[in-house]
C-alpha cells in the first residue's frame, strides 16, 4: 500500500513567496538597464516619450524593491498595507508625470529626434515584460497577496508603455507623426490612475483574495478531489 505524497500548505507558501522574490529581482535587474538606456536615449534625442519611460522603469524599480522588502519578512502580510500604499503611490505619480509630459508635448513642447535604441529597448521590453507580469500575478493569486498581484499589474503597465513607446517612436521616425505617442500616452495616465486607486484600496487581486484569507490547502498530487455528502 502506497502513501500520496502531500505538499504542506506552510512549504507551498514558502515556494511560492520565493519565486515571488525571484520575479521581484528579476524585474528590478532588466528596468535598471531599461532606465539607463531609455534615459540616455531620450536625452540624446530629445525624447520626452523616451524619457518618461525611462522614468517609469525607475517607479517600477521602486515597486519591486518593496515587494521583495515586504517578502523578506517572516510575515510578509503583516507589510502588505504599507506596500500597498508605495505601489499605489509609484501609481499616481507615474499618472502624473505621464500626463503632464504628454500634454507639453502635444502644445508643441519640442520634436523628439529618430531613436534607433528606443525602438530596440521598447520592443525588447514589449516581449519581456508580460511573461514576467503573467509569472508574478499567478504566484500572488495563488499566495492570496494582493501586492505580489499589484506589482504584476505595474508591470503589465510598463508593457503598454511600451507598445505606445514603440508604435510613437515608429511613427515619429517614418511619418514624422510626433503627436502620436503623446496622444496614447494620456490613455495609459487614465489607466495608471485606475491601477493606483485599486491597489489604495486593497482591491488589486482577483475575487475572494485578501491577505487575511487562509490558503487552500493543495490536494494529494495525482488524487482527485472528492467531497463528503
Amino acid at each position: 500500500m502506497t502513501t500520496a505524497l502531500k505538499v504542506p500548505a506552510s512549504e507551498r507558501r514558502r515556494v511560492l513567496s520565493r519565486r515571488i522574490r525571484l520575479f521581484a529581482a528579476a524585474t528590478i535587474t532588466y528596468n535598471v538597464i531599461e532606465a539607463v538606456v531609455a534615459l540616455w536615449a531620450g536625452g540624446a534625442a530629445d525624447s520626452s516619450a523616451l524619457i518618461g519611460f525611462g522614468l517609469d522603469s525607475v517607479m517600477e524599480v521602486a515597486s519591486a524593491l518593496a515587494l521583495s522588502w515586504q517578502f523578506s519578512a517572516k510575515d510578509p502580510e503583516r507589510r502588505e498595507h504599507l506596500t500597498l500604499r508605495i505601489i499605489a503611490v509609484s501609481f499616481f505619480a507615474l499618472a502624473a508625470f505621464v500626463a503632464v509630459d504628454s500634454i507639453r508635448s502635444l502644445a508643441g513642447g519640442g520634436e523628439a529626434q529618430h531613436s534607433l535604441p528606443g525602438i530596440v529597448i521598447a520592443a525588447l521590453s514589449l516581449v519581456i515584460m508580460p511573461v514576467l507580469s503573467w509569472a508574478q500575478r499567478r504566484a500572488g493569486r495563488e499566495l492570496g497577496s494582493r501586492t505580489a498581484v499589484a506589482d504584476s499589474k505595474q508591470t503589465l503597465l510598463c508593457t503598454y508603455l511600451s507598445a505606445v513607446l514603440l508604435v510613437g517612436l515608429v511613427l515619429n521616425s517614418t511619418l514624422g507623426w510626433w503627436w502620436a505617442d503623446a496622444g496614447a500616452a494620456l490613455v495609459i495616465a487614465g489607466i495608471a490612475v485606475r491601477e493606483g486607486i485599486n491597489a489604495w484600496r486593497g482591491d488589486a487581486c482577483c475575487p475572494g483574495c485578501s491577505s487575511t484569507a487562509p490558503s487552500p490547502t493543495p490536494q494529494p498530487l495525482g488524487l482527485p478531489t472528492t467531497r463528503k455528502s
